[in-house]
């Protein structure tokens, strides 16, 4: 039996061998599978825009603290949080007893003040009449000159009654003008057109003068606040376009650089930039990426058809100088317009299949 066995594997051996002379290592011809119908370019570097990215926060442009001018109950809050207001809209009111009675004793006074014009206003034309009839008397020498600067010295008189007589006036109604300015501040409109963002007085509470009572925001043109590194600082101006990305939406939006603080934060080594943008689908506090154009950069950019994803993996089919394609994974960057950059897994002057992806496959000839 064990010599049965010795034999069947010197045999089995023999044949080994002799297959082992039939068909060498690598002269075996790969069969590739042909493609046809697709549209293969080289990708060269294109200059583009260099954009500096960094977060940023919406802010309104102008913010408005509401405060009273003067001291009282607050009889009646008419908004509010949240709230959009328009301009001259009644927000609040306050007690207005004791401004009230304050009208109307200047009113008094008014009216008591034009009386005093008006009766110093006939004395002074009776003055002058009896002036004019004693000067002629006075010239026909029926007079003596005593009795005509007796009424000379009453007509003076009467003019200065007159002229304290219009100061008064003057005086009542400059108090009547300000006693209604101070009623109307017991009445509070609303400065700007935007939302209430904050309201810190309820009704009964007292207000002070100075007191913030509510916080508005000014709704007609907002703006972003970006904070930039400061080796970009000198580099951007006002008047630059720059571009936000609200993230919960997907929008993009174009701005402009508005403001730009020379100072540099000596902690975070950044300075800020404010960026004026009008659009009614933002709000104040939303949280959104800034793009603000540097310079120029050469790039590697790839039509975004031509990307072929594959479960998670992204990559694109490279002809190489055989015509063999290779599907090879790559890196994207920023998007420009319907093309992408590609920062790694591409060497320019490198040809990529852009049409037919459908049709082409890891390994095939591509065939003209």
């Amino acid at each position: 039996m064990k010599r049965i066995l010795i034999l069947l594997c010197i045999a089995g051996m023999t044949i080994f061998a002799g297959c082992s002379d039939k068909v060498k290592p690598g002269s075996a011809e790969v069969q590739r599978p042909v493609v046809s119908g697709v549209t293969v370019v080289a990708v060269p570097l294109t200059r583009v825009d260099s954009f500096y990215e960094t977060s940023g926060t919406v802010r309104a442009k102008a913010t408005s603290i509401v405060a009273p001018r003067i001291m009282g109950a607050v009889t009646a809050v008419k908004v509010r949080q949240g709230d959009m207001v328009k301009s001259g809209d009644l927000l609040l009111t306050i007690d207005d007893r004791d401004a009230t009675h304050r009208v109307a004793a200047a009113e008094a006074a008014y009216g008591e003040a034009r009386s005093a014009l008006a009766a110093a206003g006939e004395n002074r034309s009776l003055a002058q009449v009896t002036y004019e009839r004693y000067s002629n008397l006075f010239a026909e020498k029926t007079i003596s000159r005593q009795e005509m600067d007796q009424v000379e010295t009453r007509k003076k008189i009467a003019g200065s009654e007159y002229e304290r007589a219009e100061e008064m006036v003057r005086r009542a109604k400059a108090g009547l003008d300000e006693a209604k300015t101070n009623h109307g501040y017991t009445r509070i409109t609303a400065p700007v057109s935007g939302p209430v963002v904050e309201r810190k007085v309820d009704q009964g509470s007292m207000a002070v003068p100075g007191m913030p009572l509510l916080v508005m925001e000014d709704a007609s043109q907002l703006k972003v606040e970006a904070s930039i590194d400061e080796r970009l600082s000198g580099k951007f101006k006002i008047g630059m376009p720059a571009y936000v990305l609200v993230e919960a939406t997907g929008t993009k939006i174009r701005g402009t650089v508005g403001e730009v603080t020379p100072a540099v934060d000596s902690s975070s080594r950044t300075y800020v930039i404010k960026i004026y943008v009008e659009d009614r689908a933002l709000k104040s506090g939303m949280y959104v990426k800034v793009s603000v154009p540097e310079g120029k950069k050469e790039v590697l950019l790839v039509p975004r058809k031509a990307i072929v994803e594959r479960g998670q993996l992204t990559g694109i089919f490279v002809k190489d100088e055989k015509d063999v394609l290779a599907y090879r994974l790559i890196k994207m960057g920023a998007a420009y317009g319907n093309d992408v950059e590609v920062l790694a897994g591409l060497k320019a002057g490198e040809s990529i299949v852009v049409d037919g992806m459908e049709k082409a496959v890891d390994g095939g000839v591509v065939k003209q």
